[in-house]
C-alpha cells in the first residue's frame, strides 16, 4: 500500500527534489503540509541546496486540500485545523522563499494543488495535465491565494471563468495563456524542472512572484466592468448561491487594493464560508456521492464485474433512446427493439439528435459521435437478443405488458444475461414473478433525460444476485452515472420519497394558494423548477398513470387531485403540446397561462378543501415547508423500511434524482438542519387542521423528534415511543 510521506533528495547539481505522496490524488492533508514545511525549511538552510523542485508522486501533482479537514472543521467549528495554509505555507514558505521553487506538475493540479503551484516561481507541466480551482463547487472560495494569483497569471476574464464554473483547463491552454511556463514529456519533467530552477537561481530566467504581477490585470475601470459582467452571469447561473458573489468581492478587493490585502480578505471570507450551511451541504454531497461505490455484502465479498459489451433495449421512446445514447457514447453496443419500423425509426432519430446535441455542446467529438452511431442496431423482434449481456425494458407502466415482455426476453437471451427494467414505480417482484431466473431480475431506473441525468437507481429484490448488482454498478460507472443501490417497493427510494412533493403542492393549490407563487418559492429554495412546471415537463398522462400506482400502494395517504384530468380534458398536456399551467412557445421562455385559472377554480369546487370556502392564509415559509416536509416524512419511512442501506444514499439520490438543491446537502441532511421536532410539529398541525393523511407524521419521524435523535442516525438508534400513528 502506498505511503503518506514527503521525501527530499538533493542532487549533485544542488537542486532539492521534494516529493509528496498521499494516494489517490496527493491531497494536502495536515500531516503532508507539516512535513512539507519541515523539508522546505531544511532546503532553505542547507548550503548545498541552490533551488527546489516540488512534485507529487504516482503521476499526479495534487488534487487539492484534504476535504476531510473541511468536514472536521464543519463538525467541530475549529478553524485552526486549516493551519493558516494560505499565508504561512503558500506565501511565506513558498512564494517568499529565499531560494527558487519550481512546481513539476503531472496529471493534475486542482484546488490547493494549483494554488501551491502558483505560489512557486515557475510551473513546468506534462501534456494534458488538468489545472483548476473547483472550490465553489464545495460552497467555499479558493482559500490559498487562488483568487489573487490566478487573475495575475491568466488574465481576469479566463481566471473568472475557471473559478466561477469550477471547470479545469489543460496544461496546453495554461501554457498558451501564461499559467504554465513549459510543457514537457513525463520522462523529462524532473530534468527540465531542475534546469529551470537553476536558471532562476543564476538569474538566467526571471524570478517571478506571481502575487506582485499586475501586467495582465488591465486598467481598474476595465477590471470593474469585467467583474460586473461576471456578477450578472453568476446570478443567472446560481441565483440561490451567495458564495460566488463573495468570491467576486475578494477578487475585486485584490485588484483595487493589491494582492496582499486581497489575500487577507480571501482568508476572512473563506473562514466564514467553510462553516456555512451551503458548504456543509455541498461537502456532504461530495462524500455521499463517493460512498455509493461501496455496498455492504455486494462490493465487499470478492466479486469481479463481468464485461457488458452488448445491451438490448426494449422500447425506443424518450427514455429508451436516452439510455441507448448513454451506452453508445461509452462504447457499448446497443440493439434497440420497437414494435414496428415507424416507432423504430423515430427512436433512432431521437438517438441521433441526442448525439448531435452532445457534439454541439462540445461534450463529444465528431469522430466519437460517428463511432457511437455505428454501434446501434434497430430490430423489430428478439432474434438479435441471443448474445446480449443485458436487456433493459423501458415500456409504459403496464404490469401485464411488462410480464409478457420479460417472459419473451427470458426465452430469447443467453443464460448469463441481466434482465433489467426501467420501471419507476412498479414492484419488481410482480414484474418477475413468472420467470424462472428471478436472480437475474434487477431495476435499472434511469432519470429523464437519461443521457443527461447522472443518477442510476439500481433496484434489487431479495432474489437479485449480488453479481448482477456488481455488474450493473460497473456499467453505471462506464456510462458516467452515479449508481445508488436501493430496495424494492413502489417508487423505490427516489420516487417513493418524491411522490408527496407534487401531491402536497396540489393540496395547497386546492386550498387557494396561487400555483405560480408555489413554483416561484420552490425555485427560490433551490429547485430548478417548481412542482407544476415539472408536471408540465413530464406530461399529465404520466402523472395520472404514476398517481394510480401510488394510490394502489399507499391508499392511506395518496391524494387524488382533479386538476390533472381536467387539464387533459381541456386539451392540455403540458410542454408536449405547448399548453399546460404555462404556455410554451418555440424560441421563448415559458410563461404562466392565465387561461388555466377557470380549470383551477373548477377543481377547487370539486375538491372542496378550502375552510369555509375561503383561501387559506399562509406565509411563504409555510408554503415551502408544506411542500417539502411531507417528502421528509416519506423519506423517514424509506429509512425505517430499509429501502436504502445508508442515509447518504438517500441524500445523494435526492440530489441527483429529484434535483433537491445540492447546497442543501440532500433531503435528510437538510431535514436535520431544520430539526425533526419542527418538521414533526408542523406536519401534526397540518394533519389536524386539514385532515389529510399525507401530513400524518410517520412513526419514525415522531420517535426521532420526541427523543432528540437526528434523522441521519442509524435506524437502530431510535428508542421506541408511543407513536402518533397509533394514537390517531
Amino acid at each position: 500500500m502506498a505511503e503518506v510521506e514527503v521525501k527530499m533528495e538533493v542532487g549533485s547539481d544542488g537542486v532539492a527534489i521534494i516529493t509528496f505522496s498521499n494516494p489517490p490524488v496527493n491531497a494536502f492533508a495536515i500531516s503532508i503540509i507539516t512535513s512539507l514545511k519541515e523539508k522546505l525549511e531544511e532546503a532553505m538552510s542547507r548550503d548545498d541546496v541552490k533551488a527546489v523542485v516540488l512534485t507529487g508522486k504516482h503521476g499526479k501533482f495534487s488534487g487539492g486540500f484534504d476535504i476531510k479537514v473541511f468536514q472536521n472543521v464543519q463538525e467541530t467549528g475549529k478553524l485552526s485545523l486549516l493551519s493558516n495554509f494560505s499565508i504561512d505555507f503558500v506565501t511565506n514558505r513558498i512564494e517568499d522563499a529565499k531560494k527558487p521553487i519550481v512546481a513539476a506538475i503531472e496529471g493534475l493540479a486542482l484546488g490547493a494543488g494549483l494554488e501551491v503551484a502558483m505560489g512557486c516561481h515557475a510551473r513546468i507541466a506534462t501534456p494534458n495535465a488538468q489545472l483548476g480551482l473547483p472550490e465553489l463547487s464545495l460552497g467555499v472560495i479558493p482559500g490559498a491565494g487562488g483568487t489573487q494569483r490566478l487573475p495575475r497569471l491568466l488574465g481576469l476574464p479566463k481566471a473568472l471563468e475557471m473559478i466561477l464554473t469550477s471547470k479545469p483547463i489543460l496544461s496546453e491552454e495554461g501554457n498558451m495563456l501564461g499559467l504554465i511556463d513549459a510543457i514537457v514529456p513525463p520522462e523529462e519533467l524532473l530534468k527540465v524542472s531542475r534546469e529551470w530552477a537553476l536558471d532562476i537561481a543564476t538569474e538566467c530566467k526571471p524570478w517571478v512572484r506571481s502575487l506582485d504581477n499586475a501586467d495582465k490585470i488591465g486598467s481598474l475601470s476595465e477590471s470593474k466592468e469585467i467583474i460586473k459582467f461576471a456578477r450578472l452571469q453568476a446570478k443567472r447561473i446560481a441565483p440561490n448561491m451567495t458564495h460566488p458573489q463573495a468570491c467576486l468581492d475578494v477578487i475585486e478587493e485584490g485588484i483595487v487594493q493589491g494582492g496582499n490585502p486581497g489575500i487577507l480578505k480571501e482568508g476572512e471570507v473563506f473562514s466564514e464560508l467553510v462553516v456555512s450551511d451551503t458548504s456543509k451541504g455541498l461537502v456532504h454531497v461530495f462524500f455521499a456521492q463517493r460512498a455509493t461505490s461501496k455496498v455492504p455484502n455486494v462490493t465487499d465479498i470478492g466479486l469481479k464485474p463481468r464485461v457488458v459489451k452488448k445491451v438490448a433495449i426494449v422500447g425506443g421512446g424518450l427514455m429508451g433512446s436516452g439510455i441507448a445514447t448513454s451506452l453508445i457514447v461509452s462504447n457499448i453496443n446497443v440493439v434497440l427493439k420497437e414494435v414496428n419500423s415507424e416507432y423504430l425509426q423515430k427512436g433512432i432519430k431521437t438517438i441521433e439528435e441526442n448525439v448531435r446535441g452532445l457534439v454541439a455542446k462540445k461534450k463529444l467529438s465528431q469522430s466519437r459521435a460517428e463511432k457511437a452511431l455505428s454501434m446501434i442496431k434497430g430490430v423489430s423482434d428478439y432474434s438479435e437478443f441471443n448474445d446480449v449481456d443485458m436487456v433493459i425494458e423501458t415500456i409504459i407502466e403496464d404490469l401485464q405488458l411488462k410480464q409478457e415482455i420479460f417472459g419473451e426476453i427470458e426465452k430469447a437471451c443467453p443464460p448469463h444475461c441481466i434482465l433489467a427494467t426501467n420501471t419507476s414505480a412498479i414492484d419488481l417482484n410482480l414484474i418477475g414473478e413468472k420467470l424462472t431466473c428471478q436472480d437475474r431480475v434487477v431495476g435499472a431506473h434511469f432519470f429523464s433525460p437519461a443521457h443527461v441525468m447522472s443518477l442510476l437507481e439500481i433496484v434489487r429484490t431479495e432474489k437479485t444476485s449480488p453479481q448482477v448488482i456488481v455488474d450493473l454498478m460497473t456499467v453505471a460507472k462506464t456510462i458516467k452515472k452515479v449508481p445508488v443501490v436501493v430496495g424494492n417497493c413502489t417508487g423505490f427510494a427516489v420516487n417513493r420519497a418524491f411522490f408527496p412533493y407534487k401531491q402536497s403542492a396540489h393540496i395547497l393549490l386546492l386550498l387557494g394558494v396561487d400555483l405560480f407563487k408555489i413554483d416561484r418559492l420552490i425555485r427560490n429554495f433551490g429547485f430548478p423548477m417548481g412542482p407544476f412546471q415539472l408536471e408540465d415537463l413530464s406530461g399529465y398522462d404520466v402523472a395520472v398513470a404514476v398517481g394510480k400506482e401510488y394510490k394502489a400502494a399507499f391508499p392511506d395517504r395518496a391524494f387524488y387531485s382533479p386538476v390533472t384530468e381536467l387539464l387533459i380534458e381541456s386539451g392540455r398536456n403540458g410542454k408536449r403540446n405547448g399548453k399546460g399551467y404555462y404556455v410554451y412557445e418555440k424560441g421563448s421562455k415559458s410563461k404562466p397561462d392565465p387561461l388555466v385559472q377557470p380549470i383551477i377554480e373548477e377543481s377547487i369546487k370539486i375538491a372542496n378543501l378550502m375552510p369555509e370556502g375561503k383561501p387559506i392564509s399562509i406565509t411563504d415559509q409555510e408554503i415551502v415547508e408544506m411542500v417539502l416536509f411531507p417528502m421528509v416524512n416519506e423519506a423517514c419511512r424509506v429509512l425505517e423500511e430499509g429501502i436504502v442501506t445508508r442515509v447518504v444514499d438517500l441524500d445523494i439520490a435526492s440530489v441527483l434524482g429529484m434535483s433537491f438543491p445540492p447546497q442543501r446537502g440532500g433531503i435528510i441532511f437538510w431535514a436535520d438542519l431544520v430539526g425533526s421536532k419542527h418538521i414533526y410539529t408542523s406536519l401534526k398541525n397540518w394533519f389536524e387542521k386539514y385532515g389529510n393523511n399525507l401530513y400524518k407524521p410517520s412513526r419514525f419521524l415522531e420517535e426521532r423528534a420526541m427523543n432528540g435523535v437526528p434523522l441521519s442516525a442509524p435506524v437502530s438508534a431510535t428508542p421506541k415511543t408511543t407513536s402518533f400513528d397509533s394514537q390517531s
